[in-house]
């Protein structure tokens, strides 16, 4: 016998067993005061919101309003919390604590699905024998189509040997939640219209409402949060994408951060990582990756692009200076140098601001004729045209800088330019790189309008989930892919254990929608 197999069967003394019981009695207790602290805080917003809607009225009723939706969003997100699988059913894609739905309503319409054995209704695959009907056994999910909701019905009809008895019956088709009554389709179009269409789930289950469709907003937390547990190997491959490229593109974006048991709003912060080379004729993936975190230290893009050792395209954030050290390429961003200057030249036009915007317009009218260009032709028109201009305008900024005081505004404006002028230059010694960051702050548009309509909760959790489903929305609207179809139909292959050998089919470079997408099918 192994060493490792005479410690696992050595006999356990009695004062040992009752040390690990009393160890694991503490920490079942210590489990459970924080599912109970978590079940007290919804049911207090719950009243909360509920009293203040009967307050809602006269001159304050603004201001309640916006108190009330910030209560809703912050229940929103405990509740998705609550519901999400754990870690430990993130494999199966079974959530562990599944929201009951009510009966589905009657006046929906319903569509039979009939599952037939694989081996067909007429012959029994034991014995050979013909086959009777038997019955069937049927269950009915959520589904969404444009427009209108309905219902599906997954029939399976039984049949029995006629010489051998045996039965005979379709197994059960894999369901988007455990015990649920959602399709795929139904998931995915919660989760875009909430994280794309920027519609929080209280408000998605005031439309359904008005639909005649009674769904409580606890049941669309928990179908958000399967979702985003089944999406999990997507956003790993696209985080590999993205970082095995030879250039990144990088920014971030506050995001507040609802703290309803300390009384105010933090902010934490959502990051973008992009890796486009369309605009230099490129074919590689365009994959956008997304990281939430809880502030704006340095060691958050440190520990995000470790490895990492090729461009980074980017603002002027010092916490990306230890990459640049560390052997990351940097490259500036023309497009916030040259806001510098319009801040104030859209206060106080001067003939200087005037000259200085023209000619970095006059850069940009280059760049605009060669976008998409192979990068060697990038690289000479570059040369010939582009780096002329830049060093006629290198001149005028440090002939303006003699003559400015350095406290002032215009003089600070120059100045964040001049000193990043070799970042600022690098664009022209190389085909692939872009003048600007915009590739980065285009993906965090979407963003920034739906904080307007949304917030997450006090819990990290929250924002990584959202972080999760940009990655895959943001990855596919940069391929052309709709994504709402893209998640219903992955989705579904992915809870039906599809084979990890195959993941790359799945990724939206790759995925092709079906010819005939059959939400009910793919449920």
């Amino acid at each position: 016998m192994c060493y490792e197999d005479s410690v696992s069967e050595a006999p356990v003394s009695p004062a040992d067993a009752t040390a690990r019981i009393a160890a694991l009695e503490a920490l079942l207790a210590r489990a459970n005061a924080a599912l109970a602290a978590r079940d007290l805080l919804i049911d207090t917003l719950r009243g909360q919101i509920a009293r203040l809607r009967r307050m809602q009225f006269g001159a304050s009723s603004e201001k309640l309003g916006r108190e009330i939706e910030q209560l809703e969003l912050a229940l929103e997100e405990l509740e998705t919390e609550r519901n999400a699988p754990g870690p430990e059913m993130a494999d199966s894609g079974v959530a562990v604590r599944p929201v009951p739905v009510r009966s589905l309503p009657a006046h929906l319409p319903r569509e039979d699905v009939i599952h037939e054995p694989a081996s067909g209704a007429c012959t029994c695959p034991d014995c050979g024998g013909a086959l009777r009907p038997l019955g069937s056994d049927a269950h009915e999910m959520l589904d969404i189509v444009p427009v209108r909701w309905r219902v599906v019905r997954n029939v399976r009809p039984k049949y029995s040997c006629r010489s051998c008895d045996k039965i005979v019956q379709a197994p059960v088709p894999v369901r988007a939640v455990a015990r649920g009554k959602a399709t795929f389709a139904t998931l995915a179009h919660v989760v875009v219209s909430k994280f794309d269409h920027h519609l929080p789930l209280y408000r998605q289950a005031e439309m359904m409402a008005a639909q005649g469709l009674d769904i409580d907003r606890s049941t669309l937390a928990g179908w958000t949060g399967q979702a985003a547990v089944l999406l999990d190997p997507i956003v790993s491959r696209i985080r590999d994408e993205v970082l095995k490229a030879d250039k990144i593109h990088a920014d971030d974006t506050p995001v507040p951060v609802l703290d309803p048991g300390r009384g105010k709003t933090a902010t934490g912060r959502l990051w973008v990582y992009a890796a486009d080379d369309q605009a230099s004729g490129g074919t590689a993936p365009r994959a956008t990756w997304y990281r939430f975190t809880p502030d704006r230290t340095a060691a958050h893009p440190m520990a995000h692009l470790a490895g990492f050792r090729g461009f980074l395209q980017a603002d002027a954030y010092a916490g990306y200076d230890g990459l640049y050290r560390g052997g990351v390429t940097e490259v500036a961003c023309w497009a916030h140098f040259r806001r510098k200057v319009f801040d104030l030249h859209e206060r106080s036009p001067t003939p200087l601001t005037t000259d200085i915007l023209e000619r970095i317009g006059a850069i940009y009218a280059v760049e605009a004729e060669v976008r998409g260009q192979p990068p060697d032709i990038r690289c000479c028109v570059r040369q010939e045209r582009s780096k002329p201009l830049v060093e006629a305008l290198r001149e005028v900024l440090d002939a303006a800088l003699r003559h400015l005081s350095p406290r002032s505004d215009m003089a600070k404006a120059i100045a964040y330019g001049t000193k990043r002028w070799q970042a600022l230059s690098r664009f022209l010694g190389e085909g692939r790189l872009e003048i600007d960051n915009n590739i980065a702050e285009r993906a965090l548009r979407g963003v920034a309008i739906g904080r307007r309509n949304w917030l997450f909760a006090g819990s990290r959790a929250g924002g990584e989930r959202a972080a999760a489903i940009y990655t895959v929305i943001q990855t596919c609207k940069a391929n052309g892919v709709d994504p709402q179809a893209y998640i219903a139909d992955v989705i579904a292959k992915v809870a039906g254990d599809w084979p990890a050998s195959r993941w790359d089919e799945l990724m939206p470079w790759n995925w092709m929608p079906q010819v005939d997408q059959s939400t009910a099918q793919a449920a």
